[in-house]
């Protein structure tokens, strides 16, 4: 027996969930509406702040196609796919909604300050004109109140919040919160565009972007890019956790920026973890705690919003940090990648020239920022949202808090990454250095983790003058350490 719907006609608002494959809001639009119209709006409050050529919205507009186009086969012989628009979402959505007649707009969360603010504007236009919005839960596996402590207090440390993660997936057999949402079933409730809104998506240089180098990034876009990348990264996955933290091996999944604009679900991603976990393979068991690292981020943003801009143990805002012009020229050099460190410099080159930065060397970029330059952390975390395709404010924050000591379960003041011994751990026969630090290529794989210790016999083969071709460190680490230790224990010397 078909189910009654509820309204006779809904909107569909696409935001970081840019598939129409299990999509949770799309599913309940389609099973709940007679009829569900579909919006993607490009969203000026957002993008006019941006650089002109910004690899991220490239990747959307990509995407944005690729969406379009697939809501159209779904359509079938209906003028189906996305009505787009260039505007701030808070007065183009409710004005869409209204010109239609809906009765309500769907929606995923999103727990972004913007985004808050921005759906609680769009709330109340649209209730105004007494539209409701429904929103559902898509960019995460549990969000916001679903794991929390016995105490009903939301986890301050991740294994805790990992043990009961994994403890209520067990016990639903890793079914219930991991299953599809088959939109396909229901695609005979979507609507014929309206007329006046069936121009294809505008260009990027139309809504005033101009195209960067991603097409030569391996980076695919929109679904069928992720599945791509998906497929590949299952054919290594049972290698995960040996071979994640060698950033010249192919040991990542390279799907941040597809679980960041939701080209893929999460459901899908954990779900494929969690069935080769359960048959034993150690590397999907290491990438399924990664995913569950980013639902802890999610949940700490949620409970504890003053991680944006703050640190997370208020404690550490009493910091010290570095200021004036020398800090400013130490910053400068780190953004370059002119530090001195090779495996330092060559890891910013490549989120510079990618907008890509391999997991390990994001954690010793921040480390030698933080703890060896003596730069406010903050400062950091800035220039990746800046320049990470991936880029997550949740993880992006809380990554940088761990890596400064001052977050939620972060890596102990004390503990200070070496750029060398990392280099030298991580990197052995320098084949990252190379890559991105040509001027380097003929060291020894001895000496390229630190050029200011070869012999002069060593920098003349190599045709490289420390000073000229590649500078000398900016700071001694030794030193460096010694100040930062000073710096931290006087926030933590106990009060008399």
């Amino acid at each position: 027996m078909p189910t009654t719907k509820k309204f006779d006609a809904g909107l569909m608002w696409f935001r970081r969930d840019l598939r129409a494959e299990d999509n949770a809001a799309l599913y309940h639009a389609l099973r709940h509406c007679r009829r569900v119209y579909c919006a993607f709006v490009f969203d000026t409050a957002i993008l006019d702040d941006l650089p002109r050529a910004d690899r991220r919205v490239e990747f959307i507009h990509a995407s944005v196609v690729e969406l379009d186009a697939d809501l159209r086969r779904m359509a079938g012989e209906r003028h189906g796919g996305l009505v787009v628009l260039h505007d701030t979402a808070q007065t183009a959505l409710p004005r869409l909604a209204r010109d239609l007649a809906v009765q309500a707009v769907f929606a995923n969360n999103d727990d972004e300050p913007y985004a808050l603010e921005r759906d609680a504007k769009v709330l109340g236009a649209l209730a105004n004109a007494g539209i409701v919005l429904q929103l559902y839960k898509d960019h995460t596996i549990f969000e916001r109140d679903e794991v929390m402590t016995q105490a009903g207090t939301a986890f301050g440390v991740f294994t805790p919040y990992k043990n009961a993660w994994l403890k209520k997936i067990r016990a639903e057999g890793g079914d219930y919160f991991l299953r599809p949402y088959p939109v396909r079933h229901h695609t005979d409730a979507f609507a014929d565009r309206p007329e006046g809104h069936r121009d294809a998506v505008p260009s990027l240089k139309s809504l005033g972007f101009e195209k960067t180098n991603l097409s030569e990034l391996h980076l695919p876009t929109g679904a069928s890019g992720a599945q791509e990348l998906l497929q590949d990264f299952l054919d290594r996955i049972d290698d995960y956790h040996a071979t994640r933290d060698f950033p010249a091996v192919k040991g990542p999944s390279y799907l941040g920026t597809h679980l960041r604009f939701g080209t893929l679900s999460v459901r899908a991603a954990a779900a494929l973890a969690w069935q080769a976990m359960l048959h034993g393979s150690r590397g999907a068991e290491t990438w399924l705690g990664e995913l569950v690292w980013r639902d802890f981020f999610f949940q700490t943003l949620h409970h504890q919003p003053h991680v944006v801009g703050h640190a997370c143990r208020p404690e550490y805002d009493a910091i010290q940090w570095e200021r004036g012009k020398h800090a400013d020229t130490l910053f400068k050099a780190w953004c370059e990648g002119r530090t001195g460190y090779p495996l330092v410099d060559a890891a910013m080159a490549q989120i510079n020239q990618t907008g890509y930065m391999h997991n390990r060397l994001r954690m010793v970029t921040a480390s030698f920022l933080v703890k060896d330059l003596g730069i406010d952390w903050r400062r950091g975390e800035a220039y990746f949202a800046l320049h990470l395709n991936d880029y997550e404010l949740s993880s992006n924050n809380g990554n940088w808090q761990w890596a400064a000591s001052t977050g939620c379960d972060a890596q102990p003041w004390f503990r200070i990454f070496n750029p060398v011994t990392q280099s030298r751990r991580f990197d052995l026969q320098g084949k990252f250095i190379r890559r991105y630090l040509p001027q380097l290529a003929k060291l020894s794989d001895d000496a390229i983790h630190a050029p200011w210790t070869a012999t002069p016999v060593e920098l003349e083969a190599a045709g490289l003058v420390i000073g000229e071709h590649y500078p000398p460190p900016v700071v001694d680490h030794a030193a460096a350490r010694d100040k930062t230790l000073a710096r931290y224990g006087a926030v933590k010397k106990p009060r008399g």
